[in-house]
């Protein structure tokens, strides 16, 4: 090693970098290793290599040159290593790894200091070549890696490295691991595969590493090119004296991403919710901007829109709803959640087909390394969760199942209406992960869930979800990387009637999609990035159908025909780094649809209501044959300014289109609304979102504060005449208009991260007007101006905190306050033809009383004594501890000649619940 640095010394004091005279070689490379190529060109020149073999590797070359330059013969047998060369006019050629030895000395090489500011505010002094602070104890010095081949002609500020995070003991990838460059206001979290990906300046980089359960780890980087590096990570069984886990540092800030939110699933076990059951679809509501009509009702309103403007994908499967008991519960098991991303104001373009929002939300992986398993208990319900490696190190399987065993509690209380009532409902999720190399990964997600319900009636209501999802990733190299997606959903509501007559019947409806999707990343370089894909989805509805239930049943069979439909999308989408502040994403979505025969469609006079006076005839389709065609282009724009490292400003461009509508004329959506596709007489729905904001974090990161506000345009939104029949209707287009509609609003966040008490105060004010206007009387709503749709909240209030009294030990409280939504009154009545009728005011004039709750739970976690079987959590809560009967639904009834006004409220006490659940 002396003697090379002596001739390398000896070189690179005489400045002669002859390029322009290299000697031409003729030679060829049949599947020889770098020493035996070396030696190949030394007969055929008068050149001599210098170099260490432990750098060389067991590279294998092959080639043949005739008349080449030696210089590009070397680019050509280096071009995949990080092996570099400088040609010297002394007839020698060094051999270096990474770096470039140059012929001339670097500006500034003498003395020339420059300032340079780290997070803390202190001020040093550096000088570009022989200072280099790290700031690491000598007692625990860090492991120097060299990353990538340094590129003599290339001025790029930043390099990208990327890698996994691994547990070395049992292989299994360590999810949410904070990697920090040290003083430097950057770094990055890793997803739930263990996988990482960051920017670095060139040269020297201190990366510091922080988890729950695994040892830290400093490393100094010196990158000269993109590269890779995976950390291999010891678990610690110190960290009980004190853990501060960093993820996502400054991402809110970063982004160019407007109205994204994120659920930790982990953390959702520290709010109380009803009957202690963990929720994250009920703790994303806590958050800014989305909203639901009240307890008990089914789906989400995100900025002012309808519910059934929310895609909400499990493992990028539609789950078309995603919640138990109308509401109460969520039917997604969270023991078996990894990440629950919320989209709200820039929709990424690889999402489509829904006007609001989507909620991406993934299953993790399970352990290949060992068995193990979480379990609950609760007052309703009972969940356990089961992981199994099934090739060692390469495959596992994880199977989890929910029950709820409500009926012996409806059963036992003091009331004969309930005794035969039924309450139940379970889901179960299945995945398999098989990693067959480090390019080659697949996942496999299986997904049902039923409710059944019946209250003191003599109908049972049932209604099923059924989700699959199989992952294909593959690496193709270190630019490109690829998912091919293939998903089947399913939802089905079947109503079940056996009554004291001959009337009894079984009524049904359901949905059914299945897609294929290819999306891809490219890194361009490291300030252009792209993600690029298509996809294709065929729907296969069925409205409606009614059948006689027994050979005694006199009910007339109804069946609404079949609806089918492709809808296929292109995208490309890109985030390009203008400057060092200024950060911009778009992306544009083409998307198509055709609604497919089998089919019949009515036609009717063009301009003029539609009933049976208007319709001009009706149109046979056959199987497959294209009945009408939308589509068009969807454009995703969104950018980022960084007025200061720690604070933004972002703004934000969407229009969105969606072909599938929800029917349903109550004031809430319910499980038995039916869906129905766009044709020649319902047109999609579109929307145009416009959304501005203002990110900053504060005392490093401790403080998360956003401040957004959007508009929202929206056109060809489904709504329905007064007193529309829309079940089991065959034309429903003589009851349905579609109009404008408009929302408005801000949003404002403010987060505590770190510190024994933490958590967030949420508040939306949010608008949602809607116009059903029409020349004819009978297509108007509201004299055709705008009103308030069924959802519009102006003031929507959500408190979440923790306080950690001990590592042990916590109180938790939930607050949340909504103003009332909007409801139709009767206003008066009057006699005609010695009938009388009732008289309402106009659509959504007056409102509910307003909603407000508060929820408190006290949490125990076990101790994490070495070698204990199982690690416990135990959590008691009171919800709604105020005992506030805050109103569901106001409805009226005549008693006497006198019409009342009645209301009805799912949970008017307080309720209390005790919830235990361990891992093992």
């Amino acid at each position: 090693m002396r003697f090379l640095i002596r001739i390398i010394f000896f070189f690179g004091l005489t400045v002669i970098y002859a390029q322009d005279n290299q000697p031409k070689v003729s030679l060829s490379f049949d599947n020889v290793n770098l020493k035996n190529a070396f030696s190949q060109i030394e007969e055929v020149t008068n050149y001599r290599f210098y170099f260490v073999d432990a750098w060389l590797g067991d590279k294998i070359v092959s080639g043949k040159y005739e008349n080449t330059p030696l210089n590009e013969v070397l680019e050509d047998i280096f071009k995949d290593t990080i092996l570099n060369f400088f040609i010297s006019n002394k007839k020698g050629i060094i051999i270096t790894r990474n770096s470039v030895i140059y012929d001339e000395l670097p500006k500034g090489f003498f003395g020339n200091e420059k300032k340079e500011t780290v997070d803390s505010g202190e001020e040093i002094k550096v000088n570009p070549v022989f200072q280099i602070k790290d700031g690491i104890s000598k007692k625990r010095r860090a492991q120097t890696i060299r990353i990538g081949r340094e590129n003599k002609n290339s001025d790029r500020s930043s390099f990208t490295l990327e890698g996994y995070a691994i547990n070395s003991r049992t292989g299994a990838p360590v999810s949410n691991l904070s990697i920090i460059v040290k003083n430097k206001n950057t770094g990055t979290d890793t997803d739930k595969n263990g996988y990482y990906e960051i920017e670095l300046s060139p040269g020297l980089n201190i990366l510091e590493t922080s988890a729950m359960g695994v040892a830290n780890q400093t490393k100094r980087i010196i990158i000269y090119n993109d590269g890779e590096l995976d950390f291999n990570l010891e678990e610690s069984l110190e960290v009980l004296d004190e853990v501060i886990i960093e993820s996502n540092v400054n991402e809110n800030v970063k982004s160019a991403i407007t109205g994204a939110e994120k659920v930790d699933v982990e953390e959702s076990k520290n709010i109380p919710l009803v009957l202690g059951e963990r929720d994250v679809l009920k703790v994303a509501t806590t958050l800014p901007g989305v909203t639901t009509a009240g307890e008990g009702a089914v789906g989400f309103n995100v900025r002012g829109g309808k519910s059934d403007q929310n895609l909400i994908l499990l493992d990028d499967a539609v789950v078309y709803n995603p919640q138990h008991f109308f509401g109460v519960f969520s039917a997604l098991n969270p023991f078996t959640l990894g990440e629950v991303n919320i989209y709200k104001g820039s929709i990424p373009a690889e999402y489509g087909g829904r006007l609001s929002s989507v909620f991406d939300i993934k299953t993790r992986d399970s352990d290949a390394k060992e068995f193990k398993g979480e379990a609950s208990i609760g007052p309703v319900t009972g969940n356990v969760v089961l992981e199994t490696p099934v090739f060692k190190d390469k495959s596992a399987l994880m199977v989890g199942g929910r029950v709820a065993y409500a009926n012996w509690i409806l059963r036992s209380l003091d009331e004969e209406n309930l005794q035969n009532s039924e309450a139940s409902f379970y889901d179960v999720v299945a995945k398999y992960n098989h990693k067959f190399n480090e390019n080659n990964k697949i996942s496999a997600t299986g997904y049902f869930s039923r409710d059944d319900f019946s209250i003191t009636s003599d109908s049972l209501y049932i209604y099923k979800n059924r989700a699959l999802s199989l992952n294909w990733e593959h690496k193709f190299n270190e630019k490109n990387r690829g998912n091919l997606i293939v998903v089947n959903s399913a939802y089905e509501f079947d109503i079940e009637f056996d009554g004291d007559t001959n009337g009894d019947f079984k009524l049904g409806n359901s949905i059914e999609e299945t897609e294929l999707k290819l999306k891809m990343k490219y890194l361009y370089s490291d300030r252009l990035k792209f993600d690029y894909g298509i996809s294709s989805k065929l729907y296969a509805l069925r409205p409606g159908n009614k059948k006689p239930d027994g050979a005694e049943s006199i009910v007339t069979p109804v069946n609404v025909p079949k609806e089918r439909g492709l809808e296929s999308a292109a995208f490309l989408s890109g985030k390009f780094d203008v400057t060092k502040k200024l950060l911009l994403d778009a992306g544009i979505r083409f998307s198509v649809f055709n609604t497919l025969g089998e089919s019949s469609q009515r036609i009717y006079q063009e301009g003029l209501p539609k009933n049976d006076g208007t319709l001009i005839e009706t149109r046979e389709f056959d199987k497959n044959e294209v009945v009408e065609t939308y589509g068009g282009p969807e454009l995703r724009l969104s950018a980022r300014y960084l007025i200061l490292p720690d604070f933004s400003v972002k703004a934000s461009y969407n229009n969105t289109i969606q072909y599938i509508h929800r029917l349903s004329n109550n004031t809430t959506a319910s499980p038995i609304d039916t869906w129905k596709l766009s044709d020649l007489n319902i047109e999609p729905q579109r929307a145009n979102q416009y959304s501005i904001g203002l990110y900053k974090n504060f005392n490093q990161n401790a403080y998360e504060l956003s401040l957004e506000g959007f508009y929202k345009r929206l056109d060809k939104i489904l709504d329905f005449k007064t007193g529309a029949q829309t079940l089991l209707n065959q034309n429903i287009e003589t009851e349905v208009l579609q109009g404008d509609g408009k929302s408005y609003g801000a949003e404002f966040l403010i987060r505590k991260n770190k510190g024994k008490f933490n958590g967030w105060l949420a508040y939306t004010y949010s608008r949602s007007f809607i116009k059903l206007d029409s020349p004819f009387r009978e297509e108007q709503v509201n004299d055709g101006d705008f009103f308030p749709s069924n959802f519009d909240r102006p003031h929507d209030i959500s408190m979440v905190t923790n306080y950690k009294f001990t590592r042990r030990f916590s109180l938790s409280a939930n607050f949340v306050y909504q103003t009332g939504r909007p409801v139709t009154f009767p206003i008066g009545n009057f006699n005609f033809n010695n009938s009388e009728f009732v008289v309402y005011s106009d659509r959504n004039k007056f409102r509910i009383p307003d909603f407000y709750r508060l929820d408190i739970g006290f949490n125990v976690e076990g101790n994490h004594k070495k070698g204990k079987v199982a690690h416990s959590f135990w959590t008691i809560s009171i919800y709604n501890v105020l005992g506030r009967n805050n109103p569901f639904s106001v409805f009226f009834v005549t008693d006497e000649g006198e019409i009342k006004g009645l209301q009805s409220s799912i949970f008017s006490v307080p309720v209390p619940s005790i919830t235990y659940s361990f891992k093992f």
